[in-house]
């Protein structure tokens, strides 16, 4: 069965026309769209010649070839839908990837409920926090770090014997989470106590996580490229004479499809957890780690679900940060999330329409730099 999905997709794809839609959301990531909304589309519809069937997650967690099957139904319904998301894979195993590693135990949900899996807190608390620092960083092969790396060299190896779904179908890093999700889904909710009582602890374990997380992601990069090929025509294409001198390689890590979405940099770290805590919080215990991701994985996009606007200009000043994906803009005050996004040069993606069209209609400037669907 999966021989004919994967020829129904192969001769679907046309190389010219993912490249020229890359094209349109690099010059957005880039700040070259014109004032508005991007919303790229195909020219037209490329309907599928076989039925493709829906894999719960569950199954595509216990079968590689179901996994493939999963994500690439996606790329089909963007082909037969005509729309402008990128076509993009990734190793689907859910938010517990990172905290799997340090022993967390995954909680699978009932599969009819087709959701990815999440996991329980460690036994323990802050006394198993000191006993996992003692160990320091964990085998990157334990838990679901295995299972992550061997899909993606999956991934790789079939799509090599396909050249449009190997030039054009991108391997979006697996859903690592960022260094406080992870902290606060393997320490439990007296993490919120301990905010107060054992702040150290909390730093300390936040400095093994982001260093389990850069090893993670650098042993990721060595077994799925960050670049695909149309990845890497569209960067140079548009080097400029100062950057002409940089390898090709470096070129092409400017850029990330994630999500299906195009952004800046390498790496889309999550920050749900920050939106529990004061600025003066994120200041001391999000932002330094979220720093240290950027600037040694080169730059990259923060998401986060609920209300941030109490954060968002902390968030903006960043190093290396370049956009922000958030998903419930009516939590928001959004003046304070634009002026603190689009005003200073960070995209918003896939932002809901009817935000966006609200700011249109009371003639807020966007700048280009908002993506909705």
């Amino acid at each position: 069965m999966i021989g004919s999905l994967l020829k129904d997709l192969e001769r679907r794809i046309d190389p010219q026309v993912e490249e020229e839609l890359l094209g349109q959301w690099k010059a957005f990531s880039d700040g070259r769209s014109d004032d508005g909304v991007f919303s790229p589309k195909r020219p037209k519809p490329s309907p599928p010649g076989v039925e493709w069937p829906h894999v719960l997650v569950n199954d595509a967690l216990q079968d590689p070839q179901a996994m493939v099957v999963q994500q690439l139904e996606m790329c089909s319904k963007s082909l037969a839908e005509g729309t402008g998301a990128l076509l993009a894979v990734r190793c689907n195993y859910g938010t517990a990837i990172l905290p799997s590693l340090f022993g967390a135990e995954i909680f699978l949900m009932d599969r009819e409920i087709d959701t990815l899996p999440a996991c329980r807190p460690l036994e323990g608390g802050a006394e198993a926090v000191k006993r996992l620092l003692d160990r320091g960083v964990p085998d990157l092969e334990s838990g679901q770090g295995g299972l992550v790396l061997r899909m993606g060299e999956h991934f790789g190896r079939l799509f090599k014997e396909y050249s449009n779904l190997s030039q054009c179908v991108h391997i979006y890093h697996p859903d690592l989470q960022g260094p406080m999700n992870v902290c606060e889904m393997l320490w439990g909710g007296s993490l919120y106590v301990d905010f107060y009582d054992k702040p150290d602890l909390i730093k300390d374990f936040l400095s093994l996580i982001v260093e389990t997380y850069i090893r993670f992601m650098r042993r990721w990069e060595e077994v799925v490229p960050h670049y695909s090929s149309c990845v890497m025509r569209a960067a140079l294409c548009v080097q400029d004479s100062a950057s002409t001198e940089r390898t090709t390689h470096d070129a092409a890590r400017e850029y990330a499809v994630h999500w299906s979405m195009l952004h800046r940099g390498r790496i889309m770290v999550r920050d749900d957890a920050a939106t529990n805590l004061s600025p003066a919080m994120y200041d001391e215990f999000v932002r330094p780690y979220d720093q240290r991701l950027l600037a040694e994985l080169g730059g990259g996009a923060i998401h986060f679900c609920g209300r941030g606007d109490h954060f968002i200009e902390k968030v903006a000043s960043l190093t290396g940060l370049h956009a922000i994906n958030t998903t419930q803009p009516a939590l928001n005050d959004m003046e304070a999330i634009f002026r603190n996004t689009v005003d200073r040069g960070v995209n918003l993606l896939g932002l809901e329409r009817e935000a966006a069209d609200q700011a249109l209609v009371r003639r807020r400037p966007l700048h280009g730099r908002v993506h909705c669907w």
